[in-house]
């Protein structure tokens, strides 16, 4: 594979996970208490904060190089997290229950600095832009990174460099094959095929009737992937172009400084109240839907965008995989495992670009997939025509079964072949994806989605006095931090937010 074999590097892949959760009560409705104080400044956590709501924990793990050790990072933070919530609980499923209406979803708070307000604007931006309610379905995020040596020994096979835009160019090949593909993610790990009739509020749809509270589609997997989630009529109109990191750049810029109409219709500010932070197409590029995302760390006030022009692509965001609501970390060891795989593949396999018709695909295919993808005459487009869903999603994970075995060779693992196999025999039986076994839960268990059973587990474990020493000391920390950051603020927000707004390029 590319001359891979035996190669150590396989095994220095970087990981990150982020988990959003809602907050709810025991009676299941979405808590309305401040985030909780024992958890220190959102602002400034490096691994607890707020994601659009105040009820919506984001849990975010260090950079690891280890899957294991991770998850364990992810486990320890939830750990933590439960012993501090009193009676409230975390909601373990992607779509939102126990919404009464879009005024009893409370925007996070971040404090009274500039950054702590130019945040809070960005989400009264999104709550007007696309509702509130749209904005608390939940997921989870994998972070990943490919180590320096895989890039030296890829461009020693090409007879290339492995310069910065050798890496970029790399990066968005994986990113243009994972977004061809990211069809197979949504089948294998969407659990969403169902919602709670509080979600539907005011909101046209196609769903059946499943019981007096819950509403779904006989063959969805991801509804939070489809138009009643993480989508929006208007970027749908927008093209952003992965061919090159200047390409890509230059096709998101229009869309973060160029007033859109629906939006100059709401209007930037009413007086002294903000309602958004600018009327453009995107308020930041975090506005932007997508199934992977390019990043780059940055630094104080710089852009994401800006960061990445000056520095270039350092890992990528996947952002399509649903909470598995059977998990209480929302995500297993074993997915993770596959998501390397998956990334992997998509790096290792040859794609020159990604034309306007296929980038049309790729939405026609998600949306399919969304809502039919456990049918079993389903069909896809790909460039040649159409092709069966189990045909092109058996290709594709019986490639991935050879990179895996690549990286059991170097690991000494042996069970990332297994893991692969696992998601061949959901294809085969799609009875066996996250989703078919919720709908069933429902279904036998007579078990509206409003009362899904919530795990326990994390409840019963508990952290050594070390480790609860240092989760509470890092909690402290950040309010110090927040206190220094409004401290040192020097200029007022409209100048601070008219500088971040600039593209200034000045180091």
């Amino acid at each position: 594979m590319r001359g891979l074999q035996g190669n150590p590097a396989l095994t220095q892949f970087k990981h990150g996970i982020e988990r959003e959760a809602l907050r709810i009560t025991p009676s299941g409705s979405l808590a309305q208490t401040r985030h909780p104080s024992v958890f220190g400044s959102p602002l400034t956590h490096p691994s607890i904060t707020t994601d659009f709501s105040e009820a919506q924990l984001e849990v975010i793990t260090g950079v690891h190089q280890s899957v294991e050790s991770c998850i364990q990072e992810l486990t320890e933070i939830h750990t933590f997290i439960h012993h501090g919530l009193d009676e409230e609980l975390l909601w373990p499923a992607s779509m939102p229950c126990g919404i009464s209406n879009e005024e009893g979803i409370p925007v996070a708070r971040y404090g009274e600095s500039n950054a702590a307000r130019f945040k809070e604007i960005y989400r009264v931006g999104l709550g007007h832009r696309y509702g509130r309610v749209m904005q608390t379905i939940s997921g989870i995020h994998y972070n990943f990174s490919v180590p320096d040596a895989i890039w030296d020994l890829l461009a020693k096979i090409d007879g290339t460099s492995s310069d910065q835009k050798a890496r970029d160019d790399g990066y968005l090949r994986l990113i243009r094959n994972f977004r061809k593909h990211s069809w197979l993610l949504i089948y294998l790990f969407g659990a969403s095929p169902a919602v709670c009739g509080s979600f539907l509020q005011n909101k046209e749809h196609n769903l059946h009737r499943l019981d007096a509270s819950t509403r779904y589609l006989p063959f969805a997997t991801s509804l939070r992937m489809g138009p009643l989630g993480y989508q929006s009529e208007a970027q749908s109109h927008h093209r952003v172009v992965y061919d090159s990191l200047p390409e890509f750049v230059n096709s998101m810029i229009p869309a973060l400084v160029e007033s859109h109409p629906v939006y100059a219709k709401i209007g930037i500010r009413d007086g002294d109240v903000y309602k958004q932070l600018t009327d453009a197409l995107l308020q930041v590029e975090a506005e932007l839907y997508s199934t992977i995302r390019a990043k780059r760390k940055t630094r104080p006030g710089e852009r994401a965008l800006v960061a990445l022009r000056r520095r270039g692509i350092e890992y990528v965001e996947v952002r399509c995989l649903d909470t598995d609501p059977f998990d209480p970390l929302g995500i297993t060891v074993g997915t993770a495992k596959f998501m390397d795989v998956f990334l992997l593949h998509s790096l290792l396999t040859p794609n020159e670009g990604e034309s306007a018709s296929q980038s049309a695909r790729n939405l026609d295919n998600q949306a399919k997939t969304v809502h039919n993808g456990r049918d079993a005459d389903l069909e896809l487009v790909a460039p040649d025509g159409a092709r069966r869903f189990a045909d092109w999603a058996q290709e594709i994970l019986e490639e991935c079964v050879a990179i895996a075995s690549l990286i059991e060779d170097v690991s000494g693992e042996s069970d990332r072949q297994l893991i692969v196999e696992e998601q061949i025999e959901k294809v085969k039986d799609s009875e066996l994806t996250p989703a078919a076994r919720l709908q069933q839960l429902m279904v036998e268990r007579k078990q509206p989605f409003a009362s899904l059973g919530l795990d326990e587990d994390m409840m019963q474990m508990s952290l050594s006095h070390e480790r609860q020493h240092d989760f509470n000391e890092v909690a402290r920390q950040s309010e110090r931090d927040r206190e220094a950051i409004e401290a040192s603020d020097e200029v007022p927000f409209e100048s601070y937010l008219a500088d971040y707004l600039s593209f200034r390029e000045e180091e």
